[in-house]
């Protein structure tokens, strides 16, 4: 499916309700398959929970995650640990070009068996599950944080659980705090000093324990954007968000105050209203921490006519595209300037925005999300625009309930 986005205007106020996170929901549902004692409300919607979910729930050997990374990471990990049980894990043409050598070669540390189908540290994976009885680790500091959320998943289910260093500058701490925040909640001790993180054996309580996913960030992101390139006055309320977050990319409401968005918190909502016009003429950030909303980051400052520096993307290249390269293409067709390194994005200050670009998705839900809200500033096109479903389902009905007019094209 393709669409087009007539040049719009948002409705002056809006609500909108967005699923529950991703990140937090597969989490959870791995916890869940360790402790089934765990009831999960307000879990995503998303492509990725779903073929999480089934993938738990088959008795086939083969379990195919499809596009589903975190899911890839963090099944890798659970089938480790499941003795006598033999399984090949694989995925999408991209997944299996996506790397995990990282993630296998610390597992073998604990004393897994997994091997490799077809290519030397990529997916497919045959996995032979068994009964890990190491408990030291160590991995590279500035690695994925998925890789570190696996291990620290399963490691309350192992003898000795497990005490993980990593060496380097730690990258996206946010992730890895979310985890050993719901391992907290579920009773499991932890502890998290300097480069070294700890996790206790931990046996399941008797009684039930109810976890509530917020709603996803990385999805409220688009409605920044949107608001961001919207007139003064405009506002979205958004459901159900809280302001001590354990998400990552709940650091958009403080970046988002430099394109004029103000952020209020009430019981369970986010109103965003444009307040004022960017002051700034060059946005600058270090977006290791949170490096989803690059992309929506990009498009707004190129929405705006504003220049924008963005360091800290180094794990952008192993998503599902490159997305610095397909960044770059995408915003020089609209007549953007833009200069990319293994880590880094430039934005060059636009004079103009061309009209009716057709927009490459690459396979990649935010990509086409990002580049949704310029549809504000002129009249552009999605390709593939299905490619949502993969974290937010509903969202081109979303934008259509606020006022973006669109059509299948």
């Amino acid at each position: 499916m393709n669409v087009k986005l007539q040049k719009s205007t948002l409705q002056q106020q809006s609500n909108i309700a967005i699923t529950g996170s991703k990140s937090e929901s597969n989490r959870l549902l791995l916890l869940q398959a360790l402790y089934p004692n765990i009831d999960i409300n307000n879990i995503s919607n998303s492509d990725d929970a779903a073929l999480m979910q089934k993938a738990l729930q088959s008795t086939n050997t083969i379990k195919d995650i499809h596009h589903a990374g975190t899911a890839m990471r963090f099944l890798t990990a659970y089938y480790a640990t499941k003795e006598g049980q033999e399984i090949t894990l694989t995925g999408s043409s991209r997944m299996q070009e996506r790397p995990i050598k990282i993630l296998v070669e610390a597992l073998q540390q604990l004393g897994a068996d997994i091997q490799y189908a077809n290519n030397e540290g990529y997916p497919p994976l045959h996995i032979k599950g068994k009964k890990l009885q190491g408990n030291q680790v160590t991995l590279a500091a500035n690695v994925s944080s998925q890789y570190i959320s696996a291990l620290l998943l399963i490691a309350p289910t192992l003898e000795n659980g497990v005490s993980l260093t990593l060496d380097g500058n730690i990258t996206s701490v946010p992730y890895i705090k979310m985890t050993l925040s719901l391992l907290n909640e579920l009773g499991v001790a932890t502890n998290f000093k300097g480069n070294t993180i700890t996790v206790a054996r931990f046996e399941a309580a008797q009684e039930a324990k109810v976890f509530t996913v917020e709603s996803d960030w990385s999805s409220a992101s688009y409605f920044y954007s949107l608001i961001a390139l919207s007139d003064i006055g405009t506002t979205i309320t958004l459901s159900a968000y809280k302001q001590n977050s354990l998400q990552g990319d709940s650091c958009l409401a403080e970046i988002y105050t430099k394109f004029g968005v103000e952020t209020k918190f009430d019981t369970n909502t986010i109103t965003l209203t444009k307040t004022r016009e960017a002051t700034q003429e060059t946005i600058k950030l270090d977006l290791k921490n949170a490096p989803d909303i690059a992309q929506t980051i990009a498009v707004t400052a190129f929405g705006l006519q504003l220049s924008c520096e963005m360091v800290g993307l180094h794990t952008l290249k192993i998503k599902e595209t490159d997305r610095l390269v397909a960044l770059k293409v995408e915003l020089e067709k609209l007549g953007a300037s833009v200069d990319i390194t293994d880590a880094s994005l430039h934005l060059h200050k636009a004079s103009k925005i061309h009209e009716n670009i057709s927009i490459e998705t690459y396979k990649d839900h935010r990509m086409a999300m990002a580049f949704a809200p310029l549809a504000l500033r002129v009249p552009i096109c999605i390709e593939k625009a299905d490619v949502v479903s993969k974290s937010f389902p509903d969202f081109w009905t979303d934008l259509q309930n606020i006022g973006i007019e669109l059509t299948e094209i």
